[in-house]
């Protein structure tokens, strides 16, 4: 049985676009979306609500690592099932020194991510002019997820 591509993406841009504004971002044109960055300037957890606004910046000085929520207190932001995807943005471009992102419980490195995470960095986000990385979050359930770098 043959998918019908365009109308599957046509519900997932109108749920989107539900939830653009739960996720305190607008739409601006059928790609583009403009976050309300949230700041982040020491070592902390962030706050589920912090992750949900898809963009998080830091201006610290110092290391700074950045551990995400549990999978339960995200996925309940987020309002997570199984299938459910998510893009988180760093912003280090007017940091001072790397920023680190780490997972919590039921926050699952993937296979890639953990396999550098020692190495070249996916997890890291270095200050300055190229100090900006996406990284997506696959859910499996509503508190659990995957956690890769894609940018």
């Amino acid at each position: 049985m043959a998918r019908d591509t365009k109308s599957i993406g046509v519900a997932f841009r109108d749920q989107f676009l539900e939830n653009a504004e739960f996720l305190n971002c607008t739409t601006l044109g059928s790609d583009v979306v403009k976050h309300v960055p949230v700041a982040i300037n020491a070592t902390a957890t962030a706050t589920a609500a912090q992750v949900a606004s898809g963009y998080i910046t830091s201006t610290s000085a110092a290391a700074t690592t950045i551990t995400l929520p549990t999978g339960t207190l995200l996925g309940a932001a987020l309002g997570a099932v199984s299938g459910t995807v998510f893009d988180l943005f760093i912003d280090n471009t007017a940091g001072a020194s790397t920023v680190t992102i780490a997972v919590a419980v039921n926050g699952i490195l993937s296979a890639l991510a953990a396999a550098e995470a020692g190495g070249s960095g996916l997890l890291t986000v270095p200050a300055g002019v190229t100090g900006q990385a996406c990284y997506r979050l696959m859910f499996s359930s509503a508190t659990a997820y995957t956690f890769t770098r894609i940018a």
